[in-house]
């Protein structure tokens, strides 16, 4: 009976033994660490010499987990033998790298690279840790850290070939066909130039226009009684969109210079002179509102010899027509002269072939996306075909004329709005066809590498300014360390420079109260154009700062209020709208929305929101004057107080008001009065005529012939000194 349980206890203890093997080997195979045999109660010693088998496979997995083990030994060896060969002898280094990755390649902290920069030419305090780095400021910092410096072997990068589309050459004369003359209209503000191009198309364009003022370039295509097409551009007057106008001057052949008979020359009218000039252009004058009681033609023309156009009657070649606008006076004569001019010119273009065209103006519209207005120059453009302008491409979907109505053609000297683009092109762009899509992407592809090589250009050379500063601001502290020794010499920069350490990495600091952050929102991309220069002219830094956070084209949007809320700025929007969910929720976060029709509406509020973030200038208003006649001392406790005899000159002395001391007009003193008698009565008021005894504190003595003055202060609020010009 003891035996057959001692068999029992034996099996259970040999199952056991057998599934804690098979569960360890398990176990090593997935961790693959080092095996060792584990002692436990539960192996007792008997148990593997009564069963003589299982020590045997036991010995034979011992041997196999040995081998497994010198395997991922050796191994592991070589990796930590690489890892040594990195970190122990030689930094492997770039031409350029920043100070993050050079300390990671050194097995270093970015402190370590800031130590050893002390003392060089370079400027700590502009230095990041994602800043960049040249080779030798690299091997420098290398060789100071006591460590060898390896150049890690670059991939020749290939020269990129150039991709980009190009204009075709020169058509061949035979296939030349004439074409519609594209003339611009250009004038000063306000002359009538919109009214004019209204009275030619018989539309109403200038009602449709903010304030009776063109705010963008229009493109239309007038049919004349004699069949005659004649394409012209209607350019914005305002100062502000002198860029509109340039661009305007350089599709055109011929520019119409509309001057009011009562004004004369203008600002503009001068600038729109150079425009025509410097693209090549001839003129016609159209002088306008003629019918007035007070217009004079001859005076306009006289004024204008001045600027070197001279009319036909002044043995010049300028025709000159005096016209009425709004009463449609003598315009058939200034088209005739147009037609005549434009036959003069011989007006030519090749009407087939692969477009060619430019940007004349483009904007963003809610239902069909990127639009743009162009003049075909070169080929015939249909529905389909694959264009290229700046760095985006269209392919072209739909066609428009200047009435909405979509054209299946559009031949060369006509006016067409492009519906397509992918993104919107900048007003001015040339426009070219491909042959393909995929040949845009590559067009486009190349366009931006070309700007990013640019870009980086750019910054290299800003860098190497920079540093060739610092270098000179380094070369000079040595000069003038000259006289040192080495260990002298680096004692005192160390003291000098010490504090720099305790300042990296740089901390954000809180926004600025005095600056003023902007969005700016318009309809097209002409108009965008003009609302960022007149901010270019910002010259007044120093008062409050001017921060343009975003602009672009289309309504106002909730990403434009996300921005507005994250720099605390305000939106501005040109010839745009913001719906009811937009201006609610802008309430609701605190943000300004300023929408315009009218560009120096648009200035004058921007004006406005400036001197809102102006501090108040503090101004001192005299109330009273009073000179000091007599001077004695009256003791209080231990200490003697000066006191003076006055009397009141002008106004009154209010004791609670603020007061100065002056003596040959200096100021010797401010604050407020110890004590203001009358006789010996302690009093508030003093009025003009009057005599009494004041004192200050007890240092401030008196002289006589002294002059008080008193005084109250009062916050005025600033203006800001940046003048648009207009």
């Amino acid at each position: 009976m003891n035996r057959g349980l001692i068999l029992k206890f034996e099996n259970l203890l040999q199952l056991r033994g057998a599934c804690w093997q098979l569960r360890t080997l398990s176990y090593r195979k997935v961790s693959r660490a080092q095996w060792k045999p584990v002692q436990s109660s539960a192996h007792p010693v008997g148990s593997i010499l009564l069963y003589p088998h299982f020590w045997q496979e036991d010995k034979s997995i011992n041997i196999a987990l040995s081998q497994r083990r010198h395997l991922a030994t050796k191994e592991e060896t070589k990796k930590k033998k690489k890892k040594v060969l990195l970190t122990k002898g030689e930094v492997e280094i770039r031409q350029k790298m920043t100070v993050e990755e050079l300390a990671r390649a050194m097995g270093k902290d970015v402190d370590h690279i800031y130590e050893a920069l002390l003392y060089t030419d370079i400027d700590l305090d502009s230095l990041e840790p994602d800043s960049i780095l040249y080779e030798d400021h690299i091997k420098l910092i290398v060789k100071k850290s006591g460590m060898k410096y390896k150049s890690a072997k670059l991939k020749e990068e290939k020269e990129r070939e150039n991709t980009d589309a190009v204009k075709r050459p020169p058509a061949d004369p035979a296939v030349l066909t004439p074409r519609p003359p594209v003339v611009t209209i250009l004038g000063h503000v306000d002359h009538g130039k919109t009214t004019l191009l209204d009275s030619l198309r018989k539309t109403q364009v200038a009602a449709m226009e903010a304030g009776g003022i063109t705010q963008h370039i229009g493109a239309f295509l007038v049919h004349l009684p004699s069949g005659e097409k004649i394409t012209f551009l209607d350019t914005p007057g305002h100062a502000a969109f002198s860029a509109m106008r340039a661009r305007g001057t350089h599709v055109t052949d011929i520019v119409i210079l509309v001057v009011a008979a009562e004004d004369g020359v203008m600002q503009q009218t001068i600038e729109s002179i150079q425009h025509a000039k410097n693209a090549g252009v001839p003129l016609i004058l159209a002088i306008n509102k003629c019918d007035k009681p007070e217009a004079d033609p001859e005076k306009v023309k006289k004024e204008l010899l001045a600027y070197d156009v001279v009319c036909e009657e002044f043995g010049g070649d300028v025709q000159a027509v005096n016209i009425s606008a709004l009463k449609g006076e003598n315009l058939m004569v200034l088209a005739e002269a147009t037609v005549a001019l434009a036959e003069m010119l011989e007006l030519k273009a090749d009407a087939t072939g692969l477009v060619e065209g430019t940007v004349i103006e483009s904007r963003k519209d809610k239902g069909k996306g990127p639009l743009t207005t162009a003049i075909i120059q070169r080929g015939t453009l249909r529905k389909g075909c694959v264009l290229v302008a700046g760095k985006t491409w269209a392919k072209v979907r739909f066609m428009f004329d200047e009435n909405g109505k979509a054209v299946i053609a559009a031949s060369p000297g006509i006016p067409v709005e492009i519906m397509g683009w992918k993104e919107v092109p900048s007003a001015g762009d040339e426009i070219l066809e491909v042959e393909s899509e995929q040949r845009a992407h590559e067009v486009v592809a190349w366009r931006t590498y070309v700007e990013q090589q640019e870009k980086l250009k750019k910054d290299v050379e800003v860098i190497e300014a920079k540093q060739k500063e610092h270098r000179m601001e380094y070369e000079k502290k040595h000069q003038q360390l000259a006289h040192l020794t080495w260990r002298q010499r680096k004692a005192v920069l160390y003291k000098a420079n010490k504090h720099v350490m305790f300042l990296k990495p740089k901390e954000k600091t809180e926004m600025d109260k005095n600056v003023l952050s902007v969005i700016v929102k318009g309809d097209v991309d002409g108009s965008v154009e003009a609302v960022l220069n007149i901010l270019d002219s910002y010259d007044a830094d120093s008062e409050c700062k001017l921060d343009i956070v975003h602009f672009g084209m289309g309504d106002i949007s909730e990403n434009d209020i996300s921005l507005a809320e994250a720099f605390n700025g305000v939106i501005f929007g040109f010839s745009v709208k913001a719906n009811e969910s937009i201006k609610q929720l802008a309430a609701k976060k605190g943000i300004k929305i300023k929408l315009h029709n009218i560009i120096y509406k648009l200035v004058d509020d921007l004006k406005e929101e400036l001197n809102s973030r102006l501090p108040p200038s503090v101004v001192e208003n005299t109330i009273g004057e009073a000179s000091v006649l007599n001077i004695f001392s009256v003791t209080v406790g231990k200490n003697k107080i000066p006191v003076a005899g006055c009397r009141v000159q002008k106004g009154l002395l209010d004791k609670k008001m603020k007061f100065k001391l002056i003596r040959n007009r200096d100021v010797i003193w401010k604050g407020s009065l110890s004590s203001l008698k009358h006789l010996k009565d302690d009093v508030q008021v003093i009025k003009a005529g009057m005599d009494c005894g004041l004192s200050l504190d007890k240092n401030t003595e008196f002289i006589i012939g002294d002059e008080i003055i008193c005084y109250e202060e009062k916050e005025v609020p600033q203006t800001t000194s940046w003048d648009p010009g207009f």
